[in-house]
């Protein structure tokens, strides 16, 4: 019952970000099924079981909130789906003991562009607005689904900075968008995974419980996405997936790290955690005040400008 509710937190915890910041509950929820010792590809199959049911009520909510382009969704949701449907195939074929660490490896390095990308990156304004067309979307789904099916989680981390990147639509709407695009990825990986390690590979009630938390998070995170920093949300994320996924990889037969080594390396990702957190809170601040600066010297010019138009009393 303890770890039902466990789960059932990490779904609404998981949800809340990625519903917030476009990204992030496939590699979340997983990184805690693997750290428990799941077999990668139930852990996967069990997420994305869930996120059909998640990603059908988040995309309702972004749709209810007008954070959705629909165009956007149909060329990179079809794709999507065709490339989460063989990456899911592909992870079944997997013995355990290979796949446990690669889907590691995987996460750690969709955790390090996830830090690096919203602590030290900023995005372009200049092209918001340019149609995004078939030829950028199509090849982006098709990658972003396959990452998603054999690491868990992907399809946030890929496709939402890929887009963002571009500068041509806005952040709420990328986000939106991308929740939304997601559940055809869902299904199409979730009947992957049953094709592949059948039915029986699933615990149905971990499947419950991470989609009663991320069903409750998922329209107060379509409402948050107007409101929360992603450059910090996006660090502190970034930091944790980093962190426990360097943890599996340490432990795992391939390194089996002695204890020292281990300690060593958590302590310089904390370190560098504690920087990446900071740095980002600071830009944030940064940009809130020069904001806030140039639209209060707008506001005076205005005032300035409307008194000496006014006439003479």
């Amino acid at each position: 019952m303890r770890r039902l509710l466990l789960l059932a937190l990490v779904g609404l915890g998981a949800q809340l970000v990625d519903g917030s910041l476009g990204m992030a509950y496939g590699v979340t929820s997983t990184t805690l099924l693997l750290a428990i010792g799941t077999n990668p590809a139930a852990a996967s199959a069990t997420v994305h079981l869930a996120e059909i049911g998640t990603t059908l009520v988040s995309g309702a909510a972004h749709w209810r909130f007008g954070n959705v382009d629909w165009k956007v969704v149909a060329k990179i949701g079809i794709p999507g789906a065709v490339g989460a449907f063989a990456g899911a195939t592909f992870l079944s074929s997997l013995s355990t003991e290979t796949a446990a660490p690669l889907m590691s490896i995987i996460l750690l390095a969709l955790g390090l562009y996830i830090l690096v990308r919203f602590t030290a990156v900023g995005l372009p304004k200049d092209r918001l607005g340019k149609p995004l067309r078939k030829r950028f979307l199509a090849p982006l789904g098709v990658v972003a689904g396959f990452v998603d099916s054999t690491g868990g989680g992907g399809w946030g981390p890929v496709g939402t900075p890929a887009i963002l990147a571009s500068g041509r639509l806005e952040p709420r709407k990328t986000i939106g968008s991308i929740d939304t695009s997601e559940f055809l990825v869902a299904v199409a990986a979730s009947i992957g995974f049953i094709l592949g390690i059948g039915s029986e590979g699933v615990n149905y009630a971990w499947v419950a419980a991470l989609l009663i938390g991320g069903i409750i998070a998922a329209p107060i995170a379509a409402w948050l996405v107007r409101h929360i920093p992603p450059r910090v949300l996006g660090a502190a994320v970034g930091g944790i997936i980093i962190l426990t996924n360097t943890r599996t990889l340490l432990r795992s037969d391939w390194i089996d790290a002695p204890d020292g080594v281990r300690y060593t390396f958590y302590a310089a990702i904390y370190v560098a955690w504690a920087a990446a957190l900071a740095w980002s809170f600071h830009q944030y601040r940064k940009h809130r005040d020069e904001e806030r600066r140039v639209i209060a010297e707008a506001e005076a010019a205005a005032a300035a400008a409307d008194k000496a138009a006014a006439p003479a009393t």
